[in-house]
């Protein structure tokens, strides 16, 4: 990168960071649609929050129980971004975090990723997000970036253990056991979270 360029991204201000993450986030939407995913839950509402996760409703709709998972994606990018790439401008990061959540969020709603899900964890009828729902995960990673961004290291660490423990809790599921069933799925917690 030039200097010029260099010096111009680092006198962007945030809302033009913003903008730029608007219309990234609006591209991830197109792609999703252009893949066939629908565009909201089939059912033909819209719900702010979904309680059951064994039901057609949930990966639908604005949050559910797995929302948790993409704020600390959002902690998770500042905290490794912050290590690798501190000089960068904080806006130049969430760009790079938005572009890997926007890229895992059309990732997972592959046939092979959505098929992996049925094999290997308790999603038995997982159909895949529906675009409002990936758009929203997208936007609550932004909204755990920002919180990193601002919180003190411990309240941010305790924020993430806390969340996995209520989603383990509650769903007998979180990011930890999500990703563990993913990459290497094991009987014992496949028997647990069947329940």
């Amino acid at each position: 990168m030039s200097a010029t360029a260099s010096t111009s991204v680092r006198h962007l201000k945030l809302r033009h960071y913003l903008l730029i993450g608007a219309v990234m986030i609006a591209a991830a939407a197109i792609i999703l649609l252009l893949m066939g995913r629908n565009p909201i839950c089939t059912c033909g509402t819209i719900r702010l929050w979904v309680n059951e996760t064994n039901s057609s409703d949930n990966s639908q709709h604005i949050a559910d129980w797995y929302t948790l998972s993409h704020v600390i994606h959002g902690f998770l990018f500042y905290g490794i971004l912050w290590l690798v790439a501190r000089r960068l401008p904080v806006g130049v990061r969430l760009l790079i975090a938005i572009l890997v959540e926007a890229s895992w969020e059309i990732f997972e709603n592959t046939d092979m990723v959505i098929n992996r899900y049925r094999e290997a964890t308790i999603a038995l009828g997982y159909v895949g997000d529906s675009v409002l729902n990936s758009v929203s995960d997208i936007l609550f990673m932004v909204v755990g970036f920002f919180f990193a961004t601002r919180a003190p290291l411990w309240l941010t660490i305790l924020l993430a253990i806390f969340f996995e423990v209520l989603a383990a809790w509650v769903i007998r599921d979180n990011l930890t056991l999500n990703v563990l069933m993913l990459l290497y799925p094991l009987e014992a917690v496949k028997a647990w979270q069947g329940g």
